[in-house]
């Protein structure tokens, strides 16, 4: 089944937006209608709509799809939900039922124990008759109106879709049967038998079934949609900004500007993206990253709008508000995941096309074979088979299988951190083979740190330290970074230097409080006429395990080496070995040296024979092609920057996200936080989405294969079953919703077994 809007709702609408605004097929047709909106002056977020079966179909405003009939929904989801739909309905469907079960009693209770008797004191057959065309009229004609509107739309428009079999179905039954009221003569009595067959029952059933398989639709959808809008919900409404004179006020959150100053008390959610100015908290960022540890952040920490403040109370600095915040970006990324086709769509996309002239050719057979075979009552037989055949097919079930598996997968994937671009995306996760793994920011946390100070003679270590950060403070190395980060958690004084110079890729030369300091790598010591022999004791300390080394000179005589380590994330080694389980070829392909690309590939389980070092960007994406022309099917992971040609030409690109960044561009699957096992999770979801959408895709096509002939009566000759076309509604009405209801489990899936939980959820 699908949705549709209540009639008066749609009417409205269509008349003004319908004809004028929707587009046809294409980006060209999608640009067109933005700009138009954009034009107007209007936010496409809000007026901007779409088929959620046919994405690429949009208008201005809600409407009904030229293509299937459905309504049309929000293109950008919001957090309010609009439940006039359903509500329109229900309320048909309640009206339907009281009159549906008064028609059916009058067709059918002479036929129940104990309640014929009270059927014939009601009148004659034929009055019975007239009182049930009397109590079927308004299901068809005001409860179904929305179903019939559609069918005669897609008859006119030459767009044959699920309600166009229904209004023929529905309607052929009831114009049979008025027929047989108001021109009883008009058929053939060896047509009819002796007694004219009416079906009035059957057309009001119908109506009712479907009208029941709407109300269910409809309550299924607008789950699909709730990871979307509890990511919107995330951030909080109201926000405590802080005046010019350090008092506070309210405001709504939309009024906050970059720059503004705000509070966070514990227990409440950071409202936009910033940094801590004051105050120190733990934060629970799962709702981004699916993460359920709460992280520590302290003053100059980043802080993502819609995660939750722990006990901690700190002011932070508003940097990214509105439409520019990690949160948006999310809720826009889904979005666009959950309208997108996945190549296999193609196929179903492809038969439904024919589907319905199909439908209606075969109950045109079954009408003409029962009429012709069909005994005493051949008509009446000849328009049961008929009407089943319409009525039992369901191309709705088809188009649903996979926009809904994908709607779903979308707002899972969100839920733990995994956005993922479109569903071709899905698609090509499902078919990896081969991960390529670059090693800074991807396996190591990006940020190198110190590990140890080693000094010669007598010098202190804190003294060497303290030096050293000084003599670095003009450098934008990475490993000075980390000295002078060091230096600063040590609670030492980092002076400026006297005197400073740099070259790059070798070190630098400072004289520091009239000492003179040459910091760098052991050739750049030697170079400047320092005895680096002494050196040789505390290399032979240390293993090679990729570690980066900073050799100090002071006044000229060798003093200190420093040990800097780029630390492996917390869950690098348990994530390639996730990834290996699942049966991935990894490799580990990185511009640093061998002996810190294999120092790291060791730790994290990666054979040698998978590792490429020392190579360029472009190498990468080099290496990313060899592996595709092997055969094989490749994600590659990086940072989403200058990874950026791998990441392109890679099946699947993922993206590694920060948390001040969500590489959305050249990537086609983003991480929102920094752990590495959101690649597993991925993976994970891109198969368990498959297998969702084949098994959707095997119960519609099964469904109909088995429905159409049981309906057109070919089991009659052989068990002498016929399909009533009320059993034939009801299962088409359930058919849809149980392709749903499969959709709808992959938010239970579990991506994170190895932990023995799931993962926070949506």
């Amino acid at each position: 089944m699908s949705d549709c809007h209540g009639h008066d709702h749609t009417k409205d609408h269509t008349k003004d937006h319908e004809h004028d605004h929707c587009t046809g097929h294409g980006a060209d047709s999608d640009a067109a209608t933005r700009a138009a909106i954009a034009a107007s002056g209007a936010d496409i977020a809000t007026l901007l709509h779409s088929c959620p079966m046919h994405p690429e179909v949009e208008q201005a405003g809600p409407g009904l799809c030229p293509d299937c009939g459905m309504a049309l929904e929000p293109a950008v989801p919001t957090a309010a939900i609009d439940d006039t739909e359903l509500a329109d309905m229900t309320r048909r469907l309640r009206i339907a039922s009281v009159l549906t079960s008064v028609v059916v009693f009058l067709a059918m209770g002479e036929m129940i124990p104990g309640v014929s008797s009270v059927v014939d004191r009601i009148g004659t057959p034929r009055l019975r008759g007239w009182m049930q065309l009397l109590f079927t009229a308004p299901v068809l004609f005001w409860a179904g109106a929305p179903l019939f509107e559609r069918g005669i739309r897609s008859i006119i428009g030459v767009r044959f879709n699920m309600f166009t079999l229904i209004a023929l179905g529905a309607g052929t039954a009831f114009v049979f049967s008025a027929s047989m009221l108001l021109l009883p003569g008009l058929y053939p009595a060896a047509l009819i038998g002796v007694e004219a067959p009416l079906y009035f029952e059957a057309a009001a059933v119908i109506i009712t079934f479907v009208l029941v398989g709407q109300v269910l639709e409809l309550r299924a959808r607008s789950r699909t949609g709730e990871a979307i809008r509890t990511l919107i919900e995330l951030q909080p409404p109201r926000v405590r900004r802080i005046r010019a004179d350090g008092s506070d006020e309210e405001v709504e959150v939309a009024e906050v500007r970059a720059g503004d100053r705000l509070r966070v008390r514990p227990g409440e959610r950071v409202p936009v993206d910033g940094s801590i100015e004051t105050g120190n908290s733990h934060i629970d960022e799962s709702m981004l990253t699916g993460e359920p540890l709460p992280v520590s952040r302290t003053t100059g920490d980043a802080v993502t709008g819609g995660t939750l403040n722990g006990s901690g109370s700190f002011i932070m600095r508003a940097e990214r508000v509105g439409e520019d915040t990690i949160l948006s970006a999310i809720v826009r990324a889904v979005a666009d995941a959950q309208r997108s086709q996945a190549p296999v769509q193609r196929v179903a996309d492809a038969v439904a096309a024919r589907f319905v002239p199909a439908v209606v050719a075969v109950a045109a057979a079954a009408f003409a074979t029962w009429l012709l075979l069909g005994g005493d009552q051949r008509l009446a037989s000849a328009v049961l088979a008929a009407v089943s055949v319409l009525i039992v097919a369901c191309p709705c079930a088809l188009g649903l299988a996979t926009p809904m598996s994908v709607t779903v997968a979308a707002g899972r994937g969100a839920g733990v951190g995994v956005l993922i671009r479109d569903a071709e995306a899905i698609e090509a996760l499902a078919a990896i083979d081969t991960v390529v793994l670059d090693k800074t920011g991807t396996l190591t946390a990006g940020k190198p740190e110190l590990d140890a100070v080693k000094t010669l003679g007598d010098l202190d270590p804190d003294t060497a330290l303290r030096l050293t950060a000084a003599a670095e403070r003009g450098s934008e190395h990475p490993l000075a970074t980390a000295v002078i980060n060091a230096a600063r958690s040590r609670g030492l004084n980092v002076e400026e230097p006297e005197v400073f110079t740099s070259e790059p890729g070798q070190g630098v030369q400072a004289t520091i409080a009239g000492r003179s300091l040459r910091v760098g790598n052991i050739g750049w010591l030697a170079a400047g006429g320092v005895d680096t022999a002494p050196f040789e004791s505390l290399l032979a300390e240390e293993t090679a395990d990729g570690s980066g080394r900073v050799f100090v000179a002071i006044d000229h005589q060798p003093a200190a080496m420093l040990v800097v380590r780029d630390p492996l994330k917390e869950r690098a080694a348990s994530s390639v070995a996730a990834l290996q389980s699942l049966g991935m070829d990894v490799w580990l392909v990185t511009g640093d040296a061998r002996a810190t690309a294999g120092a790291v590939a060791a730790a994290v389980g990666i054979g040698p024979d998978r590792v490429e070092a020392g190579v360029l960007p472009t190498d990468k994406a080099a290496t990313v092609a060899r592996l595709r022309e092997e055969g094989r099917r490749g994600a590659m992971v990086g940072d989403g920057v200058n990874d950026a040609p791998a990441l392109a030409s890679a099946d699947v690109g993922i993206a590694m996200g920060g948390g001040s960044d969500v590489s959305l561009k050249s990537a086609t699957v983003s991480l929102v936080g920094n752990d590495i096992y959101g690649v597993v999770r991925a993976l994970r979801l891109g198969r368990a989405t498959m297998q969702n959408i084949r098994q959707n895709l095997a119960f519609a096509f099964g469904y109909n294969l088995l429905a159409v002939p049981i309906a057109a009566g070919a089991l009659y000759p052989v068990l002498g079953l016929f399909l009533n076309p009320m059993i034939a509604s009801a299962a088409m009405s359930l058919s849809s919703v149980s392709v749903i209801t499969n959709a709808l489990r992959l938010r239970r899936i579990d991506l994170d077994p190895e932990a023995g939980r799931a993962p926070a959820t949506t």
